[in-house]
């Protein structure tokens, strides 16, 4: 059974089902909107050619993102390959293009749209090549990132996915070491290990075709995580990037370098309210904020007081204190009770002690 749905003013038909799952006959999450959202936010924040970008949405579903591209990346889309191993998916997206033709040729007229229904890897093998290409799987993402890396464009963006939370978040250490070729961390900084971890993986396969894969934009929320790279191409360009793989604590190897492209940061979140995305906002302004500091991982707040049997205290004085030593801090979306900053731990606890013990 199909319903109605409509996001960000697209209106689509989308499988009727409480539970989602891979089993689901054309596949759409809800949640995953914020996902979608971002991509948007990102592609209208990245510089492109006059003449626009070829796109490669590899696992479709019903559509929806690459319908919401055609409408909200006005006259950026130089072409679109929509694609889904699902012959019923293909059959949908052909609907959902058609119920939303008047709002994708009114912003990208001039757009190629080709709707493709093949296994993931071949299609990309078989393709000239993308300037974006979305990875956005049920699971890991590891069987389509040798496809897509060989066929992903000079200066090109990738987008890569991971639900499998559980293994690069430390619940299930044997398969991230399987998956992931990394030991990951069981703590408060596990999801930004994770993402560090998934960073790296993604990186090494791209190391062999001498693609240099930066992260320029990535996050953890609900289920998954997910990263942005921009492909930079040369040996000397890769070297740099294995360079900033290693251990931290206990966890790794994983990326060391910088997670977001502060710039970009910025300029995605100015668009948030311009956009009408309304609850992003806070999200985005997080992400902002910590983008500017770069900095390994964070401080967690109630795991320090814990450790040290001091009293937590308020967020904003010992914000304060921070800053007053000269140092930069933010909130960190990866941990409501993060910190990120590059103050020393002993140096935290001592202001940390001192604001607690002057309630």
């Amino acid at each position: 059974m199909f319903r109605k749905l409509t996001e960000a003013g697209i209106t689509i038909d989308a499988p009727e089902e409480e539970k989602i799952s891979a089993k689901l006959p054309v596949f759409y999450n809800p949640v995953m909107k914020l996902n979608r959202d971002i991509s948007v936010l990102l592609l209208k924040a990245v510089e492109t050619p006059d003449s626009g970008i070829q796109v490669c949405d590899l696992l479709a579903g019903t559509g929806i993102r690459s319908i919401r591209f055609l409408a909200e990346l006005e006259k950026k889309i130089k072409s679109i390959t929509i694609n889904d191993c699902s012959e019923k998916a293909a059959e949908i997206i052909k609907k959902n293009l058609e119920t939303n033709k008047d709002k994708t040729q009114k912003a990208n007229p001039q757009a190629e749209i080709s709707i493709t229904n093949s296994e993931a890897s071949t299609m990309l093998l078989q393709s000239a090549g993308f300037d974006y290409i979305d990875i956005d799987p049920f699971g890991t993402p590891n069987p389509f990132l040798d496809a897509a890396i060989r066929r992903l464009a000079r200066d090109g963006t990738l987008a890569v996915t991971a639900t499998d939370t559980s293994a690069l978040a430390g619940t299930f250490p044997k398969v991230c070491m399987r998956k992931y070729w990394a030991v990951p961390d069981r703590g408060p900084l596990k999801h930004e290990f994770g993402v560090r971890i998934l960073i790296r993986k993604v990186q090494l396969v791209a190391s062999q075709y001498e693609k240099a894969l930066i992260p320029i934009y990535s996050y953890s929320k609900e289920h998954y995580m997910r990263v942005f790279f921009r492909c930079r191409k040369g040996k000397a360009e890769v070297d740099k990037v294995v360079k900033q793989h290693s251990l931290f604590n206990d966890a790794g190897p994983l990326w060391l370098g910088r997670l977001w492209d502060p710039g970009l940061a910025e300029r995605m979140y100015l668009l948030v309210e311009k956009l009408g995305y309304e609850t992003e906002g806070k999200f985005l302004r997080t992400i902002k904020d910590e983008s500017r500091i770069d900095a390994v991982g964070f401080h967690d707040i109630h795991n320090l007081c814990k450790r040290n049997r001091i009293e937590v205290p308020a967020f904003a004085p010992v914000f304060e204190r921070i800053i007053a030593e000269g140092y930069p801090v933010s909130r960190t979306h990866f941990s409501d009770f993060g910190v990120r900053s590059k103050i020393s731990e002993e140096d935290l606890v001592e202001i940390v002690q001192s604001v607690a013990n002057s309630k």
